[in-house]
């Protein structure tokens, strides 16, 4: 299975992008997202933004990712 997770783009440098993954930042290649700016939202798999989203689209998948920590939490999952 594969999981690809929304962050804020940070800061660009070359192909390579800052990200905040819930608190944690990691640097990522942007080589596949040429046009991405900061401020936007990436979906992120393996160290590599592979597509750019809109801010509505990302709230979506962070609010899945907050539900499905959430059930781990309870041990629901």
């Amino acid at each position: 299975m594969c999981l690809a997770v929304p962050a804020p783009i940070l800061s660009i440098e070359g192909a390579r992008g800052l990200i905040d993954l819930d608190g944690v930042r990691r640097e990522v290649s942007l080589l596949l997202c040429p046009g991405a700016r900061v401020g936007q939202y990436a979906l992120v798999h393996a160290g590599f933004a592979i597509s750019v989203l809109d801010e509505e689209e990302a709230a979506k998948g962070l609010e899945a990712f907050a539900e499905y920590r959430r059930l781990m939490e309870e041990g629901a999952a």
